[in-house]
């Protein structure tokens, strides 16, 4: 480990101090992390700095604070297990702000997330004209109802005595589309075949067997004829079919509510996310529905009364449709002396966006909408005007999603944090934020079980002068290509509206390498995102999570395992499903996790490595079979580099090249997809989809998540694609990946109402020899000279 080019720090009390931690793959870190101060984590992907950071500190912190709580409140809480760890000394309260999505929850919005809607219900609620109401009046997740019911209330010395009273809740819920603000246009074709009768199979809806229960509730009804097409229907059995409101029946001696068609599947299918819905499902939602802005609101998602409140002519829905830099101006001329205290922390929490770059939203954007960076930024609008201090507020590749532009900004609030007297502790791979750095912890030398150690602890010009891999690539810069491909053809793209674009017409070559960029809301995602899926043999590879349950593994999701298993069966005269710790080779001690489960009611669950198996999830029989020396445990542990040298043909191994040429070489066979970042999400998808030759191929931000020494082999990843006689569009603001396209669009000028619109259209040396925006200016700042 290369020497500390600061002085030890005296006081104990002044540093976090980790003793032999032991998570994922740290080997027995020790290190001192000064409090009060900014500490960048570095090294390669997979070396062990978010176990580190996220999976010791952090997690270790969040546990001991969740214990002070009463047992009755922990059982509603997170069940956090204790890290790996000797010791831990001075932890401070963390506050975690990382890149996870902000949930499916199709209610969710920029302003309810942050309080900001909260805030403007409140002033509307106060000043608005006409009165409506109170706060909840303008809220689209309160319907408005009234009744009557017996309620216990304490009376005099009858205490607990029932009375019969009325009441009226009044919320500002559109009753049309429930507050969701769009409403869905069914097409009926594509929810039943009218040629077929109902006994035949008609119903084409997933989950619709002819023999099952959904099925039955309509032949059995006694409503329809099961056995006439549904195109010879009467008037009357067309809409008992498909509209009928619920009613009670009984099929087979059992009571069941008999609804139509489409209103059931609208509560089954249709009203819920659609990010939340099974592939197949979602895949039925896309064909069968439309979804149109409700018809009542106009997607405001408020009902009549909440819309007619105004303030200086404006009303609430006006106010949260607004780009959040128009809202702020509009705030400034609301000076009503009644609502003074909350207009200042008003006007702070929505100048805390256009502080953060988060300027070009608005505040009815649906949350689940946002990136992993738009939403890490959004939760950390909440603590920017916090008076709490000496925190510990941790962040995972803030920069992630930010132009070059926009890193200085949020370099600002990092360092604001700090200021406030606060440890801010930051995962990221970015030299622009590494150089604002007090202090760095840079772990490595490789990753996976070549990773884990501590390579450096010092102040960044002790870093350049380390040696270490980070310390190597600090300065790392690019150079222009001396040539480009030339394309052969184009997807065009005319009159582009989506979101903020403005009438966009475009050519994107095919056959080359082509790099998206602009700022930060600037449109370039709903260019790409938004027009080039309609095109064929387009694939598609992001950063969304991979669905699975915490036995879901590379080895499963991949296929691999399916040919290991295979490959064991031939070798050993057995069937395939005895090495599958999800079937019959499972240990019957843990029934395949590899740990023993104790839940404790309302304490902490409990998770103990099983003794039986060892942690590995088989039973003894299996691990008695082997295939070149190694049972089958022992390949799960393998990583991907190890497993391709071992498995040295065949359709598993051209996977696992492919894995390593994504640089996921460490990831072991068997580690649960739940573990990996959006990068890794991404680039593990991406080594799957590689197989196939001359599609077009859709990248968002590849280099998520990569060291610095990783970058130039994404690069020739992307290149071997390309020279495959694949297209490659990849949304970018690495300034690498730009200066090493054969063509680059660039969108802007500025982000939200200032952007959608193209820049910039050309070579990367064309870009550079331009005085065409900010992408220009800064890829010329990077490129070597």
């Amino acid at each position: 480990m290369a020497e500390a080019s600061v002085p030890h720090i005296a006081d104990s009390h002044e540093v976090i101090r980790v003793i032999g931690a032991r998570e994922n793959n740290l080997k027995n870190v020790d290190v001192e992390i000064p409090k009060r101060r900014l500490t960048v984590f570095t090294g390669v992907s997979g070396s062990g700095k978010s176990s580190l950071v996220f999976g010791t500190i952090a997690n270790e912190s969040q546990r001991l604070i969740n214990e002070t709580y009463p047992t009755f409140v922990q059982q509603f809480m997170a069940q956090l297990s204790r890290p790996e760890v000797d010791g831990l000394e001075n932890v401070s309260p963390a506050i975690i702000v990382d890149q996870e999505r902000m949930g499916a929850n199709a209610r969710s919005t920029v302003g309810t997330a942050t309080d900001a809607h909260a805030m403007l219900r409140l002033l509307f609620s106060r000043i608005g004209q006409p009165h409506v109401g109170s706060p909840q009046a303008f809220s689209f997740n309160v319907p408005s109802v009234s009744g009557a019911g017996a309620v216990t209330i304490a009376v005099g010395k009858d205490k607990g005595k029932k009375e019969r009273r009325s009441f009226e809740i009044t919320g500002g819920m559109c009753p049309r589309c429930e507050g969701l603000g769009e409403v869905s246009d069914v097409d009926l074709d594509e929810l039943y075949d009218k040629t077929r009768s109902l006994a035949d199979g008609a119903i084409t809806i997933p989950g619709y067997s002819p023999d099952g229960w959904m099925v039955k509730g309509y032949t059995e009804s006694g409503l329809v004829d099961p056995n006439k097409p549904i195109q010879d229907y009467t008037e009357q059995e067309r809409a008992d079919f498909l509209y009928k409101e619920p009613t009670k029946i009984k099929i087979q001696g059992i009571n069941m509510t008999y609804e139509g068609l489409v209103p059931k599947i609208t509560k089954s299918m249709l009203q819920k996310d659609r990010d939340s819905l099974q592939p197949h499902i979602r895949a039925f939602v896309d064909r069968a529905v439309k979804f149109l802005p409700c018809p009542e609101c106009g997607g405001t998602r408020l009902n009549e009364g909440a819309r007619s409140s105004k303030i200086n002519g404006i009303s609430i829905a006006d106010a949260a449709a607004m780009q959040i830099t128009d809202l702020a101006a509009w705030l400034e001329t609301v000076d009503t002396p009644d609502v003074a205290p909350l207009m200042v922390s008003l006007r702070q929490l929505i100048g805390s966006f256009i502080d953060i770059g988060l300027g070009y939203l608005s505040l009815d954007r649906a949350s689940g909408t946002l990136s992993g960076g738009e939403a890490q930024r959004t939760k950390m609008i909440r603590h920017l005007g916090s008076a709490l201090t000496d925190i510990s507020y941790v962040f995972d590749e803030p920069t992630a999603g930010l132009h070059p532009h926009d890193i200085q900004r949020m370099n600002a609030l990092l360092l604001l944090l700090r200021d406030k007297g606060n440890t801010v502790l930051v995962v990221e791979h970015k030299p622009e934020v590494i150089e604002i750095a007090d202090h760095v912890v840079d772990l490595g030398p490789g990753a996976g079980k070549a990773g884990g150690e501590i390579q450096y602890e010092g102040d960044v010009p002790g870093l350049r002068a380390s040696g270490t891999i980070t310390g190597r690539h600090l300065d790392d810069r690019a150079r222009l290509k001396e040539s480009t491909r030339m394309p052969k053809g184009a997807l065009e793209i005319r009159g582009a509206t989506q979101h903020n674009l403005k009438s966009v017409d475009v050519d994107i070559p095919l056959g080359i390498l082509t790099v998206v960029t602009g700022v930060a809301g600037s449109g370039k995602s709903s260019l790409i995102h938004g027009n080039v899926p309609a095109f064929d043999d387009v694939v598609v590879v992001d950063q969304s999570p991979i669905k699975g349950n915490r036995r879901s593994s590379p080895a499963t999701y991949t296929g691999i395992l399916d040919t290991v298993r295979t490959a064991f069966a031939k070798a050993n005269g057995v069937k395939p499903a005895l090495f599958s710790a999800n079937s019959e080779g499972a240990c019957p001690a843990c029934r395949g996790l590899g740990v023993i489960i104790t839940n404790l009611g309302f304490t902490q669950t409990v998770e103990t490595l099983c003794e039986l198996c060892e942690g590995t999830g088989f039973s003894d029989v299996v691990l008695e079979y082997t295939l070149d020396g190694k049972n089958i445990a022992e390949v799960l542990a393998m990583s991907a580099a190890e497993a391709a040298d071992f498995l040295g043909k065949g359709p598993a191994h051209t996977i696992l090249v492919r894995m390593i040429d994504v640089g996921l070489g460490y990831l072991t066979l068997g580690q649960a997809l739940n573990t990996l970042s959006g990068g890794e999400r991404q680039r593990l998808k991406l080594a799957i989809s590689m197989a196939k030759k001359g599609a077009i191929y859709v990248l968002d931000e590849p280099t998520t998540g990569l060291h610095l020494a990783d970058v130039d082999n994404m690069l020739g990843m992307l290149d071997r694609l390309v020279d495959a006689g694949n297209s490659v569009i990849v949304i970018e603001h690495h300034q690498a990946v730009m200066a090493h396209a054969d063509w680059i669009i660039d969108l802007g000028p500025g982000a939200g109402h200032d952007g959608g619109e193209i820049v910039f259209e050309g070579t990367p040396a064309d870009l550079v020899a331009s005085d065409t925006g900010l992408t220009a200016k800064h890829l010329r700042e990077y490129i070597a000279r």
